[in-house]
């Protein structure tokens, strides 16, 4: 019974209904983009998300985050254009079938591995030793959960669609819907392939990105081509706590510091102390 569950893919309503009434939904204009790759013995591209044909605005976000949504199945996201890449969504930039189960996965396996992957040689010398200080080259171990008293979850992931609509940081951001059981799974569910350079298997990120909604109530707000921008609840509030989620960030996108801010301490004290915004991005 399990195995036929997880089967069920709502999509494959929209696909005929792409305003989703059968389902008790009212969708803008869209359709339904599928897995790329050849049609074999005749059947059509497994469905992978619900996609607005035109922008989405201040509020969209909010609108789409409903029990209604939660219980077709669907979860909603922004998926943002990219200069060169304009619809990359529809240039088949989707790998499903690489993808291994989130669930096949722990946490803190899949951040000491990144971290001992990432961590300067000890032939750089002192300049290494700043930049992943005042860690060593040990794998530091998992953050503690952010404090208690933060925001809703989902109050904190719409308000920061907002932010970054009105803000411009998402200028011109598409309404996905994407068939995941939570908003971590997202991107594995989509087969999204933006940190391919430091992870080819998406369900890596996603086994992380679960332990961040469970610690700090983190959610998936907004994907790019190579970009991903999540919302936080309950940040660290002190640069001292922040520090092991600076190294978790490290380890998880490493271009937010080799390519940033140059060092997890000042990484910690920009980009996390206190942030209700986690972007990353891998080159």
């Amino acid at each position: 019974m399990s195995k036929s569950a997880k089967t069920y893919n709502p999509l494959s309503v929209l696909a005929d209904d792409p305003q989703g009434r059968s389902l008790g939904l009212e969708l803008p204009p869209g359709a339904v983009i599928g897995a790329p790759g050849r049609r074999r013995w005749g059947k059509a591209a497994e469905p992978l998300a619900w996609v607005s044909d035109e922008a989405v605005g201040v509020g969209a976000f909010a609108a789409y985050r409903s029990p209604a949504f939660a219980a077709a199945g669907l979860q909603a996201v922004l998926l943002q254009d990219r200069r060169g890449l304009e619809r990359w969504w529809q240039e088949r930039e989707f790998a499903p079938e690489r993808m291994s189960d989130p669930d096949d996965h722990h946490v803190e396996p899949v951040l000491r591995e990144y971290w001992a992957a990432v961590v300067p040689d000890p032939q750089e010398g002192a300049e290494g030793e700043e930049l992943i200080a005042p860690f060593g080259r040990d794998w530091p171990g998992l953050a503690e959960a952010g404090p208690d008293g933060g925001a809703d979850p989902e109050a904190a992931a719409c308000a920061l669609a907002d932010e970054l609509m009105a803000s411009g940081a998402l200028p011109s951001p598409r309404l996905a819907l994407v068939p995941a059981g939570r908003g971590a799974d997202v991107p594995t569910a989509m087969g999204w392939c933006g940190p391919t350079n430091h992870e080819n298997d998406t369900a890596l990120i996603s086994t992380v990105l679960r332990s961040w909604e469970d610690r700090f109530g983190a959610r998936v707000v907004a994907l790019g081509f190579d970009e991903l921008h999540v919302s936080v609840a309950a940040p660290p509030r002190t640069v001292t706590r922040a520090l092991p989620v600076a190294a978790e960030h490290f380890a998880f996108a490493p271009d937010n510091i080799w390519q940033g801010s140059g060092s997890i301490r000042a990484y910690a004290d920009e980009a996390v102390t206190g942030s209700n915004h986690w972007g990353f991005w891998w080159d």
